[in-house]
């Protein structure tokens, strides 16, 4: 678990900083958990992805300063449980399904396929935005505008996180940072939808 990790174009070393624009644009996620732990104020929902949108920070900002594989999986995992978290938080507060924590387990699920089919494990969260919209859409619900918007941004990251490596030889930085910053902006425009919404419930 201690290995060293050389998964991105600007690592050609170790060191801590092997990384710095992948590392400096994790405060994208720190300024992200900042502003949404303001707008949560007293709600206790959105003080916990506040505080979970810090770890992605954390965790992501080790993991490109170490470039370990335990320092990888503690980023993955932060990211994984944000989304667990927000899925069920989605189903409770959007449609008031009592049985709101099964959508854990059933993205858990989605996810497990779209790995082993070779879509990686991001995949399943940019399906999830499409059945998010999808959902709202067919209820009528306005809301539906501000998930499609924070999907397009996802798709846009997804992709320059992919091109990453392809992109070595042109750009030696890589895109692996574009993919911080705009994932920034999504979890913010989550996480302030779904206490937009809590607050006017």
């Amino acid at each position: 678990m201690t290995d060293y990790v050389d998964g991105y174009c600007e690592r050609v070393a170790p060191g801590l900083w092997g990384e710095p624009l992948d590392s400096l644009s994790n405060l994208a996620f720190l300024v992200a958990a900042v502003l949404v732990w303001r707008l949560a104020a007293g709600d206790r929902a959105g003080r916990v992805l506040a505080g979970l949108i810090g770890l992605v920070f954390a965790a992501s900002t080790v993991f490109h300063l170490l470039a370990t594989r335990w320092a990888g999986v503690a980023d993955s995992v932060s990211i994984l449980v944000f989304v667990l978290v927000y899925v069920v938080l989605f189903a409770r507060v959007f449609y008031g399904w009592r049985l709101s924590w099964l959508a854990a387990p059933a993205f858990l699920v989605l996810t497990a396929v779209t790995a082993l089919l070779g879509g990686g494990l991001y995949l399943s969260a940019l399906i999830a935005f499409g059945v998010v919209v999808a959902l709202l859409v067919f209820s009528r619900d306005a809301s539906w505008t501000y998930f499609a918007v924070a999907g397009a941004i996802f798709a846009l990251s997804l992709s320059l996180r992919t091109l990453d490596r392809d992109v070595c030889d042109y750009v030696p930085v890589g895109t692996h940072f574009l993919w911080h910053l705009l994932n920034g902006v999504v979890l913010y425009l989550v996480s302030r939808t779904l206490i937009l919404r809590r607050t006017a419930q």
